[in-house]
């Protein structure tokens, strides 16, 4: 059997702020731009989750998208919608909530899940505009 990958999209909507209290108001704007805005700022997401796998020989699917559907709405867009991002997500509590962080969070909360669905996480796509995106292959080089 051949490796598959296979890929479900959702979506959500957050707000942010990049912001270091350690820092000085001068250097937060300097550094962090518009994105430092103290009335914060928020992002239309598109998250793409993709799994990897042998497909079942009696189903043909690498993961039921079914379960996957639900483990990413269950664990990332229940979690994250209509949320701020610095304030009201508990796995953000005390970190950054850059686009890199986020999404590196996020595969943690989904990989055990997914992997008892019968898949492995290869890679997480987090666009945050139409020009930004971030990917993530989960620490390991996809190349």
């Amino acid at each position: 059997m051949k490796t598959v990958y296979i890929t479900r999209r959702e979506h959500f909507n957050a707000a942010h702020k990049l912001w270091r209290e350690e820092w000085s108001d001068e250097k937060n704007e300097e550094v962090f731009g518009k994105c430092a805005n103290k009335n914060w700022h928020g992002h239309n997401f598109v998250i793409y989750v993709t799994v990897k796998g042998k497909p079942n020989p009696d189903t043909g699917f690498v993961i039921d998208l079914k379960d996957l559907s639900k483990i990413v709405k269950d664990e990332v867009v229940e979690k994250l919608d209509h949320k701020n991002l610095n304030l009201d997500v508990p796995f953000m509590k005390g970190k950054l909530a850059s686009t890199e962080n986020l999404i590196i969070e996020i595969w943690e909360q989904i990989k055990d899940s997914i992997q008892q669905a019968g898949g492995e996480l290869a890679k997480i796509k987090l666009v945050e505009t139409e020009n930004n995106f971030v990917e993530y292959f989960g620490g390991n080089e996809p190349f």
